[in-house]
């Protein structure tokens, strides 16, 4: 049980706020992308991504491992992204603090989504049942390289308020 919640009834829970999470985040690079700061699907993300991150650490087994240790990172880019948005207001330098350590949140919870998906998934299972095999790493790499992409492309191009993206001339 964790928090008196049946653990397969949370384990559930976690994973159905992690797709949120991801939903949302997708949804939130759509509009850096574009240049937009969409508050709503950027508060989504953070909240759900945020419960995501706190819910993993009740689950078995219990310990520090390699998934608590990413659950450390991802809470405190989180704060850091919740920071730059809600204490700093996006100002200055806060907003590549905003876009680097959000996109990060998003890309460890899709990250963890591919482990999870090579580990339950009977398929992705069977191409790389180690996640040591080349299909494995190949979605991981393919994975980091477009958020990579992504990220450089959104930090070039959100400029929330009207401001004037990095790398513009205006």
């Amino acid at each position: 049980m964790s928090w008196g919640i049946p653990t397969t009834l949370f384990l559930q829970i976690h994973v159905v706020l992690s797709l949120i999470g991801i939903a949302t985040g997708l949804v939130m690079l759509a509009g850096m992308l574009a240049g937009r700061h969409l508050a709503v699907w950027a508060a989504l993300f953070l909240a759900t991504t945020f419960l995501t991150g706190v819910t993993g650490f009740p689950l078995p087994p219990f310990g520090l491992d390699p998934p608590r240790i990413i659950g450390i990172i991802l809470l405190a880019l989180l704060v850091a992204a919740a920071a730059a948005l809600y204490v700093f207001a996006l100002s200055g330098r806060w907003r590549s603090v905003y876009v680097v350590s959000a996109l990060l949140s998003l890309y460890l919870n899709v990250f963890v989504a591919i482990v999870q998906s090579f580990q339950k998934i009977g398929v992705l299972n069977a191409l790389a049942p180690t996640q040591s095999e080349p299909p494995f790493a190949a979605a991981q790499l393919v994975t980091l390289a477009l958020f990579i992409l992504l990220g450089v492309l959104a930090w070039r191009r959100f400029a929330p308020g009207g401001a004037a993206p990095r790398g513009s001339l205006a």
